[in-house]
């Protein structure tokens, strides 16, 4: 996913549904779907390089993991009541997700969240 490619996002959204078409929870994949627009998004946004996006379900649940390669760590901040579209997406990751955090590379960095077998 290229940066000026933010058409990427809604194709991430969609690869994700597919992969989660028979994960069996109700709303969970919902809120994969949304968390995951937002880590591409910010990926995309806010460096100058590719992301990679990577998810992967198994009995305990969903992990999506996207990678960038700038290895200035995202920043958590309360959201500007005044703008209505920026500051929000680590926010919405922290609040929805049953685990997150960020993951340093050698090269870049990867922000990842899960949800659990039961989240929903």
């Amino acid at each position: 996913m290229a940066r000026a490619d933010l058409a990427a996002v809604p194709e991430a959204r969609r690869d994700l549904r597919r992969l989660l078409r028979g994960w069996g929870r109700p709303g969970g994949a919902e809120t994969a779907e949304l968390l995951t627009s937002e880590l591409v998004t910010n990926a995309l946004v806010h460096t100058d390089d590719d992301a990679v996006l990577t998810a992967v379900v198994s009995p305990r649940g969903l992990r999506v993991e996207v990678r960038d390669f700038m290895t200035r760590r995202p920043l958590l901040r309360a959201a500007d009541p005044t703008d209505d579209t920026h500051g929000r997406g680590l926010v919405l990751v922290r609040s929805l997700a049953d685990a997150w955090g960020v993951r340093p590379h050698r090269v870049g960095k990867s922000v990842w969240f899960e949800l659990g077998a039961g989240a929903g």
